[in-house]
């Protein structure tokens, strides 16, 4: 499950917020396996799509995490939840992505080697209501 800003988003959602406010971010895995899952490393990415195929990540000047954009989840217990916390701070309006990436680790290789990625979140950053 991700929420930005306190709302459930799937791939279909706009969520709109203000440049210059922080927005809150949660990601919740929840392992509904019958074996423990981890270790894993939850990476989130924003970029822009420029709508012709190019993506650009480069966007330090535009937004900026407060605290970090990866974060290490040791164990998953079965039918247990681990949430993570973050927030995004816009400088600029315009349209965004959030890539959010799992990277399993686990030498036992239960799961293949491999990216579990979760659809992109559609940020809107607009300017502040005056």
């Amino acid at each position: 499950d991700i929420l930005v800003d306190g709302k459930v988003c799937d791939c279909d959602i706009v969520v709109t917020c203000q440049v210059g406010d922080p927005v809150p971010l949660q990601v919740k895995l929840t392992n509904w396996s019958k074996h423990s899952v981890g270790p894993f490393a939850l990476t989130m990415m924003p970029y822009q799509d420029y709508q012709n195929g190019v993506h650009n990540y480069d966007l330090q000047d535009a937004i900026t995490f407060v605290g970090s954009n990866t974060f290490h989840i040791d164990t998953v217990k079965p039918n247990k939840d681990s949430v993570y916390f973050g927030a995004l701070l816009f400088l600029y309006t315009g349209d965004f992505y959030l890539n959010i990436k799992f990277h399993e680790d686990n030498c036992s290789r239960e799961l293949p080697l491999s990216w579990l990625c979760l659809p992109s979140v559609h940020i809107r950053a607009t300017e502040p209501v005056a």
